[in-house]
């Protein structure tokens, strides 16, 4: 820890005279004065959603109007068995589910994080979920001779298959793959091809706490993988193709869907950068077309697209979830009790000049909260209402007791 700190002024007095570390400190909420709680949103609108514990990520599927989450089903055992916080105390042995679907014939563990829902395309009205769980490995011993080279976590990401207005979702097949290694969020783009982001290269330890403290520490990656077997019963790592399809970034951590079928957004969650991103057809390698920095830590990307947009008038836009003081989440990340405040950021193109919108990006805050209402935020996305220029924003965090709800203002 005393390395940490040391390292940790050092970056403090680079800062000084480097403008991309002054950015990453404001990132980490280093310059931010601590805030009440306050909503910049129409108060009476604001809810808490029943049975949404610690839900990471969200997605909304337009064709049903829902949103697909993963959720926790107990509270405090995220405080003890989470790797992407570093927590490998507890047994790892919560059930977790996706909501709004219950996975009743899925057996085992499920300690979930991030996910994708995309359409089935040979069944009308059905939709294949991939979600990211964190399993224990079995093959660790810590009191053994393994310890010092045997990983605490196994990762793997289940595929679940939901048919639309019922209650379950069947379990297809884990898929696991060396190099899913620090799986956080995923890109689907077939019920047999998608992307994974690896959040960290060190898994724990000092040097997990140095990679997260160097803002040059570009070690991250995504992987493509390809299923050639769908459904798999005799292992999950039957019938896997892997590749990486990006590396040299930070934290590669949040993906999603961006304006169109091809565009992916991509998260350095600590950076506080989205990039956007293309993929090419024949090699499935990711290329970075630019990049989008906002003044905190984000994480899960997702992208509103206005349903009353016209040439000159268009709202639609990116939205990102972040943490208001990140620095402080290294002595938070285990409390059930804190508050860590939480900032959401809508990114649009700047109004239109000459009947035509401009080229340039400008983003403004649209939601602000102490921690009062809501604890950690890791992802949020805005559903289209009746009325033009207004929308309903969803907000959930990985430490959070509830996803929180309310209007806004476009």
């Amino acid at each position: 820890m005393r390395s940490l700190v040391q390292l940790t002024i050092l970056c403090a007095l680079l800062a000084r005279f480097y403008g991309p570390v002054t950015h990453y400190f404001t990132v980490l909420g280093a310059f931010r004065a601590p805030n009440h709680a306050v909503r910049l949103a129409t108060t009476p609108s604001f809810v808490k959603i029943e049975d949404t514990v610690q839900c990471e990520d969200m997605h909304y599927y337009p064709p049903t109007r829902k949103i697909f989450t993963a959720c926790e089903d107990s509270f405090a055992s995220r405080f003890q068995w989470f790797p992407a916080l570093g927590h490998f105390d507890g047994p790892g042995d919560s059930v977790g589910s996706l909501h709004v679907i219950d996975p009743q014939n899925f057996e085992g563990p499920f300690v979930t994080h991030g996910i994708d829902v995309i359409e089935d395309p040979d069944r009308s009205g059905a939709v294949y979920i991939f979600a990211v769980n964190h399993l224990r490995n079995p093959e660790y011993d810590e009191t053994g001779t393994n310890a010092q080279d045997v990983f605490k976590a196994r990762s793997q990401i289940e595929l679940f298959h939901h048919i639309l207005g019922t209650s379950t979702a069947t379990h297809v097949r884990s898929v696991r793959h060396p190099l899913i290694t620090t799986p956080n969020d995923i890109y689907a783009k077939s019920p047999s091809s998608f992307y994974a982001t690896n959040d960290h290269f060190y898994r724990h330890g000092l040097k997990r706490h140095i990679e997260d403290a160097y803002p040059w520490a570009k070690w991250t990656n995504v992987v493509h993988v390809r299923l050639d077997q769908l459904k798999s019963a005799a292992s999950p790592e039957a019938g896997i193709n892997a590749t990486v399809a990006l590396s040299g970034i930070k934290n590669s951590n949040g993906i999603g869907h961006g304006q169109d079928g091809e565009e992916i957004l991509l998260c350095n969650a600590i950076g506080g950068i989205m990039y956007r991103a293309r993929a090419d057809g024949e090699t499935s390698s990711i290329s970075i077309l630019d990049e989008i920095r906002f003044d905190s830590t984000i994480d899960n990307p997702s992208y509103f697209a206005d349903p009353y947009r016209t040439v000159s008038d268009d709202a639609s836009g990116y939205v990102q979830a972040g943490l208001l003081k990140a620095m402080n989440l290294s002595q938070s990340h285990g409390d059930p009790s804190a508050k860590d405040g939480v900032t959401v950021w809508y990114t649009r193109r700047k109004a239109a000049a000459d009947g035509v919108m401009s080229a340039e990006w400008e983003t403004r805050q649209i939601f602000e909260d102490d921690g009062s209402n809501i604890h950690t935020a890791s992802s949020a996305l805005l559903v289209p209402v009746e009325s033009p220029k207004k929308a309903r924003l969803f907000v959930t965090g990985f430490s959070s007791e509830s996803v929180v709800a309310v209007d806004v203002d476009l």
